[in-house]
């Protein structure tokens, strides 16, 4: 935690002779930055972020209540405690003061030690929030980590066994997040791939995730057809689930030797197939119901020829659903549209070009969901039995 005597406070007031009073009341316990004015005081702020200001309220050009709004706004010191030091004693004076964000008000003429006190206090709790935040980042770090190693990064050996190229990218709009992927080889003929989006955000959704990740791996290995897969995976995670929770899953099942991708989808976003010579369209027609709701329900499959050149696109709707600046959605439409342009690339390329496209939409607005694409290309059938193919 901080030491006291490492806090900065930033004294604003526009009598020297009062900066002259709190400076040599404070300089033998803080660090200290002065203002006499309250454009000078955001300078500072934003130059040196103090850990507290002591702020008065009448001065000329910005008023105290004005520096003290500003302050709040900006992200240096949105957080930031803000005590007045004022000769304006009327309770309107002093609720004014704490509706434009102060932490604590004191009127003049104050005793130095009261003003030594209350400073130890604010500092003191600041002191306090800043460990208790960074540990918390801290944690989620190491969550993240364990969270992202769950999930597949390198896919050579599945490209090599069943001739494709694959390609992933996961962006979580916090620490960690709900979005999910996986690609697991489950036998000489059966490359299984899926991507999900579990309700909500941060670690309540994170940890539905690592639940459905880790029973998805594990029944695609025992289950041969996707929309079965996906209701044993429904049973599962509906059986207990007390937070109510859900999520939103696509499976595929490839099978290089018949040239076929068979599709099963509970509530997710339609994936893009881009067939060699096509144009881009949706490859599955239904949406399905989300997974964790209630045990017992049944999926939909769908068989496409999937040879090699052809290319499938799994998204989350961190995709379809990011804004830019005018609130306005990336949408389905424009994702059908732009896919058009990447016909013939490598999943990475693909990838990278929805990547650049959204980005490029959303124009410096934040990241309102967590984003997740995966995609994968055929190419020439593989031989039989993993390890004896070749990449495209």
């Amino acid at each position: 935690m901080k030491k006291l005597s490492e806090c900065r406070v930033l004294l604003v007031d526009d009598a020297k002779a009062n900066l002259d009073i709190l400076v040599e009341g404070l300089k033998a316990d803080h660090k200290l930055s002065l203002a006499l004015n309250g454009e000078t005081a955001l300078q500072i702020a934003a130059r040196t972020p103090p850990d507290l200001v002591l702020l008065d309220i009448v001065m000329p050009g910005l008023d105290g209540y004005e520096v003290c709004r500003r302050l709040r706004r900006m992200p240096e010191t949105a957080e930031t405690p803000i005590m007045f030091l004022s000769s304006l004693e009327e309770v309107q004076n002093k609720t004014r003061g704490f509706e434009a964000g102060a932490n604590d008000y004191l009127t003049k003429p104050f005793d130095m030690l009261e003003v030594k006190a209350r400073v130890r206090s604010l500092l003191k709790a600041k002191a306090y929030s800043d460990a208790v935040k960074e540990q918390m980042a801290s944690e989620l770090r190491v969550a993240r980590e364990i969270q992202m190693g769950m999930l597949p990064h390198g896919f050579s050996e599945a490209q090599a066994a069943y001739g494709v190229e694959l390609s992933a990218v996961l962006e979580p709009a916090r620490e960690v997040g709900g979005d999910l992927y996986g690609v697991c080889p489950a036998g000489p003929e059966r490359l299984v791939l899926f991507l999900g989006d579990v309700s909500g955000k941060g670690i309540p959704a994170s940890l539905f995730m690592v639940r459905a990740v880790s029973l998805a791996r594990l029944l695609s290995r025992q289950i041969a057809e996707p929309e079965h897969i996906l209701a044993r995976l429904n049973d599962e995670l509906s059986a207990d689930n007390p937070s109510g929770m859900f999520v939103t899953f696509l499976c595929a099942v490839f099978e290089p030797g018949r040239e076929r991708l068979t599709l099963a989808n509970a509530g997710h976003c339609r994936p893009l197939l881009l067939a060699a010579g096509q144009s881009p369209r949706w490859a599955v027609e239904t949406l399905g119901t989300a997974l964790g709701f209630e045990p017992g329900l049944e999926f939909q499959r769908t068989e496409l020829p999937f040879r090699a050149g052809d290319a499938m696109v799994f998204y989350t709707d961190g995709v379809t659903e990011a804004f830019n600046p005018q609130a306005e959605c990336y949408g389905d439409q424009r994702l059908l549209a732009d896919a058009g342009s990447f016909a013939g690339q490598s999943p990475a390329a693909i990838n990278a070009g929805f990547l650049a496209k959204v980005r490029a939409f959303a124009n410096g607005a934040p990241q309102s969901d967590d984003l997740a694409l995966l995609a994968l290309r055929a190419g020439a059938p593989a031989p039989s039995g993993p390890g004896k193919g070749r990449e495209p």
